[in-house]
């Protein structure tokens, strides 16, 4: 008998009320009967806290990429939570207005609807690939986020078949999707203001920092660079599915820093039965684009390079169309924002063991998330020149909030040589 690969419990597919928040999500790739290509996002999510706040809201947006367009439909409550109600045969069931999601592994039930631009997307998910815990070999797939923590499961591929309705238009769609389950006990918007959850989180930051010291050798990098909308409470996150059917999930908290090692997880799966958890991870943003709303930038072109014992990943993630900017307001004295600036793309690259290369191709989808701060974007880099060819560093200082760039170069050897400039910008 085969040995059950589920690592998700009854329980775990369940709500789980009054976490202070959580949520549910799908995306997907798909093509119609009419041979358009769209990619798509709809998620559910609700909250409730000490002080008895109690909210939910619903996300849908439709990629065309034919069209290299978007539209998005939200709508949030401050009042209710979602409806939630559960089937022992058909499994947890989440609704919010007209739309729904339903299910249990492996078989998902969804409607998201858009009565703005009279759009509904009935799916019907799937999955071939077993669930996974991010983190699942070192924490159990907890998570820390500030004082608090969460719990974080996926699954990065599952087969959609459903109809698209737009207006008095129906089409039949097929592709492949992603699910993921999330809920914790945390705040975006006050991670460090509940201590009665931080004794969980410290046990959680010791396990994470323990295996990331394990898997990076000390060593003086050629190049870091910082950037201050890259601070603990962003994040990189990248979902893709090669053509040969292999898949990857990409999370990095960036710490301000905008090149160099990654601070998470590249989860990466041949089969859906056996995932692969890379810590060694080191990331470059070949292209970045400027917020429509804000003074921040975010990549919309991300080069990733992921090692493990005789394992090799080479990806560059692109983005293939506009991203479409989700503006949630903190009206904090140093936050604005939080903003998630979402793009469907394509992935390239290669993977590398002692027998063999091979190439990959397919499809991606890039959802940066930056929390925006009064004083706007300024980056900070560090260059190292290294023996044999010399010791010295290069510092690269950029401030919109200061109006100047300065760099400096200097060089102890061979033979040493200092140099500073100035800019006002």
């Amino acid at each position: 008998m085969k040995k059950n690969l589920n690592p998700w419990t009854e329980n775990d597919e369940k709500e789980h009320y009054p976490s202070v928040i959580e949520w549910w999500c799908a995306e997907g790739f798909f093509e119609s009967n009419k041979e358009k290509k769209y990619n798509f996002k709809g998620s559910f999510t609700e909250w409730f806290t000490k002080e008895k706040e109690i909210g939910s809201t619903i996300d849908f947006t439709l990629f065309d990429l034919d069209k290299k367009e978007h539209i998005s439909f939200y709508k949030r409550s401050d009042k209710n939570k979602l409806i939630t109600k559960y089937d022992k045969n058909k499994g947890q069931k989440i609704e919010y207005e007209k739309s729904y999601l339903q299910g249990r592994f492996p078989n998902y039930e969804m409607s998201f609807y858009n009565p703005k631009n009279d759009i509904k997307l009935n799916l019907s998910y799937n999955s071939k690939f077993y669930p996974h815990w991010i983190t699942q070999d070192i924490t159990g797939g907890y998570l820390p986020m500030g004082f608090g923590f969460y719990r974080y499961g996926f699954i990065p591929r599952l087969d959609i078949k459903g109809i698209l309705k737009i207006k008095n238009k129906s089409y039949e769609v097929e592709g492949f999707g992603y699910y993921e389950h999330v809920w914790g006990d945390f705040s975006y918007k006050n991670p460090l203001g509940d201590l009665s959850f931080l004794k969980k989180s410290l046990k959680i930051y010791s396990k994470l920092t323990g295996w990331w010291i394990h898997n990076h050798k000390l060593k003086i990098p050629n190049k870091i660079k910082f950037s201050s909308e890259n601070n603990p409470l962003g994040y990189d996150w990248v979902w893709a599915v090669f053509d040969n059917g292999w898949s990857i999930y990409l999370g990095n908290i960036l710490f301000w820093v905008s090149e160099g090692p990654v601070f998470g997880t590249l989860v990466f799966t041949k089969d859906g039965e056996r995932y692969t958890e890379f810590c060694d991870v080191s990331y470059k943003y070949k292209k970045l684009q400027k917020s429509k709303n804000f003074d921040f930038i975010y990549p919309s072109e991300i080069e990733v390079i992921a090692k493990k014992g005789n394992e090799k990943l080479s990806l560059n993630f692109k983005s293939t169309m506009d991203s479409r900017e989700f503006v949630n307001p903190l009206n904090q004295k140093k936050w604005i924002a939080f903003v998630i600036c979402e793009s469907p793309g394509v992935v390239k690259g290669y993977y590398q063991n002692n027998n063999e290369k091979i190439n990959l191709y397919g499809n991606c989808k890039l959802e940066p998330q930056r929390q925006i701060s009064i004083y706007g974007h300024n980056v900070l880099s560090f260059e190292f020149l290294k023996p044999p060819k010399g010791v010295g560093i290069k510092i690269d200082f950029n401030s919109h909030h200061f109006k100047k760039r300065i760099k400096a170069n200097l060089k102890l050897a061979p033979k040493p040589k200092i140099r500073f400039s100035v800019k006002k910008k």
